[in-house]
């Protein structure tokens, strides 16, 4: 079909549109030389982005649903075996259908342990192809999961919108796209975009092949530096539906387990910030270890202190100039996944003759279904998930607490952490964005009063009514001690 038949198709569907469903059966009869329907069907497919078009069912077309997105999401529980099988096959082709086994599945096996070695330690990391496929093995399930739980949360606050536009930075061999797409509905319109130079873009095509109808891909195999964000963030509202103009710039933007391997990851998110939308959302996530999780706290105090962007959530900032300076290992723990088949079989498959293995080699070693994670929402608009400014009259800072040692205080904060305890009094971080060394609420006499401090979400903002302030020397850190005499209240978002 030539250009001018291809904008024929545009034109009928934009008047169309306004109609009843756009209908390639009918709309060839109005292009010169009636090219056939199936043709006329991958030009609206291939327009659908801009026309701002979601493909039904029936094959038929209409103009996406305004507003924001709504799921049922009640979590995840197992990766998607049609997606293991696209992962396998490309094992297949590598090293046949025994790849579990012999000296492949030694290599895999050693990749693996080099690359949590190499995280452990800092390093950088080297995406070949044999990498990307034993990344994939371990990682490629727990990511899909991290993504769901984290923009779920988005969702049910009514800030992702049905006309999605995604750019994933640093998208690896594919567990976020995968997941964003399982979590969204079928009927969301959404324009994804991944950046990622290694071969892991590789694996990334493959299970893209996967999405639906109306998750239209596009793979940019450039590093997060070298790209630029702003040659794809403008969206032609002319070619939107009247009223339904998008607004320029991504309405999410994704660091997933990235900002770790950048050199200048502060600089790579301001920049990266300009091609966001007004009302869009930065979100970063990190693993839950230690120098990770950190550090993504490092980025985000940085990118909210020196602007251009604020936090929204979980490490709220409930005092106006304030900021913290405490270490704050924070991260979210949810239930674990089933474990994968190709986890299963690579974890007890045979070693080759080459030894590769050791003799250490242990059962699980290679199964990974936790589901642990740091994560940050920044946005460009200053709206916090708690629009609630503390009075300072009437309760107390965190970063005022050695005045409070020994006393009894009102206070807010968020809730930063699981359960931390080792079967003791239940143990949970705390911050309100002022405090300059850990804070922990540790719950010593269980009441009604007080549920809410055990019932509440990770990022919730609580109220704490006569908590105890202590200090506790060997953690070097504030104990907030919540006991029959405290009260904890929810503040609702």
């Amino acid at each position: 079909m030539n250009d001018d038949q291809r904008e024929q198709v545009r034109s009928n569907a934009k008047y169309l549109r306004e109609v009843r469903p756009v209908d390639a059966d009918e709309i060839y009869e109005y292009v010169d030389g009636q090219p056939h329907p199936a043709a006329v069907k991958q030009v609206l497919r291939e327009s659908a982005v801009d026309l701002g078009l979601v493909e039904r069912e029936d094959g038929t077309f209409e103009p996406v649903a305004e507003g924001p997105v709504s799921v049922a999401f009640d979590g995840v529980e197992a990766f998607p075996v049609e997606y293991g099988r696209v992962l396998e096959d490309l094992l297949v082709e590598r090293y046949g259908a025994g790849w579990p086994d012999g000296d492949s599945g030694d290599r895999l096996r050693e990749r693996i342990r080099a690359i949590k070695d190499d995280y452990y330690h800092q390093r950088d990391v080297a995406y070949d192809e044999e990498t990307a496929l034993a990344y994939a093995l371990y990682h490629l399930p727990d990511y899909y999961a991290v993504v769901q739980y984290v923009v779920a949360d988005l969702i049910r606050e009514e800030l992702v919108p049905r006309r999605l536009r995604v750019l994933d930075v640093g998208a690896g061999v594919g567990g976020p796209a995968l997941g964003l797409h399982d979590l969204l509905p079928e009927d969301a319109l959404v324009d994804y975009h991944a950046v990622e130079p290694s071969d892991a873009a590789d694996v990334l095509t493959a299970v893209l092949d996967e999405t639906g109808r109306n998750f239209h891909p596009a793979v940019h195999r450039e590093t997060a530096e070298a790209f630029d964000p702003n040659a794809v963030a403008g969206v032609t509202d002319g070619d939107a539906p009247e009223g339904g103009a998008a607004t320029d710039g991504f309405d999410l933007i994704l660091f997933s387990n990235v900002l770790s391997e950048l050199d200048d990851p502060e600089a790579v998110v301001r920049r990266y910030a300009d091609a966001l939308a007004e009302d869009g959302t930065i979100v970063g996530l990190a693993p839950a270890d230690r120098n990770t999780a950190i550090g993504l706290r490092e980025i985000e105090r940085a990118v909210a202190d020196r602007g251009p962007l604020t936090i929204y959530g979980p490490t709220v900032r409930l005092w106006p100039g304030e900021t913290p300076s405490d270490d704050c290992w924070s991260f979210d723990t949810r239930p674990d996944l089933e474990t994968p088949v190709f986890q299963r079989r690579l974890d007890e498959g045979d070693p080759g003759e080459a030894g590769l293995d050791g003799a250490d080699r242990r059962s699980g070693e290679f199964v990974n279904t936790d589901v642990q994670y740091a994560y940050t929402f920044l946005r460009r608009d200053g709206l916090r998930r708690v629009d609630f400014t503390p009075d300072g009259s009437r309760v107390a800072k965190l970063a005022d607490s050695e005045a409070h040692v020994t006393d009894r205080v009102d206070c807010y904060a968020a809730k930063l952490s699981r359960d931390l305890s080792d079967d003791g009094h239940p143990l949970f971080r705390i911050g309100d964005g002022s405090q300059r060394v850990d804070h922990f609420a540790v719950l010593t006499d269980e009441s009604s009063l007080n549920a809410d401090l055990l019932t509440a979400a990770y990022g919730d903002v609580l109220g704490f009514e006569n908590v105890l302030v202590l200090w506790n020397d060997d953690e070097a850190a504030y104990n907030l001690v919540v006991d029959g005499q405290t009260v904890v209240d929810r503040i609702p978002v």
